[in-house]
């Protein structure tokens, strides 16, 4: 049997190396499904990246990140059912919006610009 002197270093140490260790496989797995989510990577790309990332880890991950696309259009249209999707959920409603806007500019607390440009948020 092997006896180890744990002391604090060697405790910092192995958390620090499982620490790395754990943010290597995380990133591999995320760009790993980042290759294979996007739609304008073609079948021989999507190969290489795999390759490439598995064969050199860490250097085939930066690569990809500087080197992919930031963002596509397939992300945007993501982006924006997710928006709305949160809108409903939060009860979110442009008509109402729209007449919030319409009582304030009666008051007289905004302009016609103002009122011009809520509407055009509330219905974007």
């Amino acid at each position: 049997m092997i006896a180890t002197d744990w002391n604090l270093g060697t405790v910092l140490w192995a958390m620090l190396v499982f620490f790395f260790w754990f943010i290597l496989i995380w990133m591999f797995i995320g760009v790993f499904a980042d290759i294979f989510r996007r739609n304008d990577i073609g079948g021989g790309a999507k190969a290489g990246w795999v390759i490439l990332i598995v064969f050199v880890p860490f250097l085939g991950i930066l690569i990809y990140l500087i080197a992919r696309p930031k963002m596509t259009e397939q992300d945007r249209e993501r982006m924006e059912g997710y928006a709305e999707a949160q809108r409903r959920a939060s009860g979110y409603s442009p008509a109402e919006e729209i007449a919030k806007a319409q009582a304030l500019k009666d008051s007289g607390a905004i302009s016609e610009e103002e009122f011009a440009e809520m509407k055009r948020r509330a219905l974007a």
